[in-house]
């Protein structure tokens, strides 16, 4: 008799098998974070320092794939999950986050060049507006106290979720005629679309409008360490008219500027700690690894709802904790 899973039940026993794991180092985390609070009470011993590279290791593998899975970059996952469950201060979770996410976008923006779908043209305007903010934004959340920092993060992830629940994806929108702005920056391009067997001549509209949301985009990522692929794909796509396929790969391009320029003003402050990101990013690449590979068996929907949920748990966590609030977990 096999012990291997076949057919349509693979990818819900991965799934299940991975929230299994992950509710165990959530838990685990939680468990920890409150014993070292009450080893600072009563003198107690602290934990041995390596079950957090361990732990981290773990959970950053699981996050991952369902990363991978849910479409959605791995420091949106990591910086609430994290900052919310183990008892690591928020600066170094935020620097930790931003090289979770400057990871996947540094492998697989040369890809998405050489196909021809990551745009320079497109991208260069963009990332000049992002990296400027996201840097001032980095000094902004290494200003403000920390819980009001945990409390904004919080807030950010619910909205992320409703951004998730409520946004649409168009794969080839309608630009009838491209703005005077994208025109004189010569914002166009062509591609070859192999699903179709067609070159998809595209150009781009709203590109002040597009830019100015840009400006918030950049302070956001640099303020919270999460990376900033769950916004740029929307702006890029539904406001600038750009084609998906387009804006993912120019999205990923952009983070591997954008999470770079704030990256260095935590790694300037001394918020990026070796024993946390070489596990974190470690575990991240071999999940997104696994999560690929799985991809073709998934559900995309069922993962989606997965990760909504994570979030949603994981943004109600750092409220609470930001407010200062019981929380059930």
């Amino acid at each position: 008799m096999s012990w291997v899973v076949r057919g349509p039940w693979r990818w819900g026993v991965g799934i299940a098998v991975g929230i299994a794991a992950l509710w165990l180092v959530l838990w685990v985390g939680s468990s920890e974070a409150w014993a070292v609070q009450q080893a600072a009470i009563t003198g107690a011993p602290v934990t041995a320092w390596w079950i957090w590279p361990v732990a981290l290791l773990v959970l950053t593998f699981v996050m991952g794939i369902l990363a991978a899975l849910g479409g959605v970059g791995g420091g949106v996952l990591f910086v609430p999950i994290v900052s919310g469950f183990f008892p690591f201060h928020l600066d170094f979770v935020r620097g930790c986050g931003l090289l979770v996410a400057l990871s996947g976008a540094l492998a697989a923006g040369p890809g998405f060049l050489k196909m021809n779908l990551a745009s320079l043209r497109l991208a260069i305007p963009v990332a000049l507006i992002a990296s400027a903010c996201a840097i001032f934004g980095a000094m902004i959340g290494l200003a403000l106290p920390t819980n009001v920092v945990q409390t904004a993060l919080g807030a950010t992830i619910l909205g992320i979720v409703v951004i998730m629940m409520v946004a649409r994806k168009s794969e080839f929108p309608d630009v009838r005629e491209a703005d005077h702005l994208s025109s004189i920056l010569r914002i166009h391009g062509v591609y070859r679309e192999a699903s179709l067997g067609q070159t998809i001549d595209w150009k781009i509209h709203r590109t002040i409008p597009g830019l100015l949301l840009f400006v918030v985009i950049g302070v956001m990522a640099g303020m919270f360490g999460l990376g900033a692929g769950w916004a740029n794909v929307p702006v890029l796509n539904l406001v600038m008219g750009a084609p998906l396929k387009v804006s993912v790969a120019t999205s990923k391009f952009l983070l591997s500027i954008t999470d770079t320029s704030a990256a260095w003003v935590y790694l300037n402050q001394g918020c990026v700690i070796p024993m946390m990101v070489v596990p974190s990013l470690v575990g991240i690449m071999l999940g997104s690894f696994i999560g690929v590979r799985l991809l073709r068996t998934a559900k995309p929907r069922v993962v989606r709802h997965v990760v909504i949920g994570l979030l949603l748990f994981s943004g109600a966590k750092a409220i609470t904790k930001g407010l200062g609030l019981p929380f059930f977990f």
